[in-house]
């Protein structure tokens, strides 16, 4: 399969699967979410969405399961909006990119902070 096709499709998926999320999906365990990847396998069979997911632990973990429990509506919605031969399988995952970068930033900050203090 191409890789420029491929990465065609994982845009294309990314912004479905988000339009999706936000006017179609009804799930009060879904809280406020953002997808931040989508990676598709080369013959475009298996999808995995990374989402990063706002709230405490609690919070994250009803989402998560909300999205497992919604994956079969959304991949009937993607085979609707998507012209495949196949509809691929889902499967989210979590993606705690954006925690760990928001960490460093409030750890740099803060050494930045310090730095500022002695001088």
């Amino acid at each position: 399969m191409s890789r420029l096709r491929v990465q065609r499709m994982q845009e294309e998926m990314k912004k479905e699967v988000s339009q999706i999320l936000r006017t179609e999906l009804k799930d009060p365990r879904i809280g406020f979410i953002t997808i931040t990847d989508v990676e598709i396998s080369s013959d475009l069979r298996n999808v995995k969405i990374f989402v990063s997911v706002y709230g405490s632990d609690e919070e994250k973990a009803k989402t998560m399961d909300g999205l497992e429990s919604a994956s079969g509506f959304i991949r009937s919605e993607i085979g609707k909006r998507i012209q495949l031969r196949y509809t691929p399988e889902l499967s989210f995952k979590f993606d705690e990119s954006i925690a760990r970068g928001a960490r460093i930033m409030k750890l740099l900050n803060e050494v930045k902070g310090e730095g500022e203090k002695e001088t």
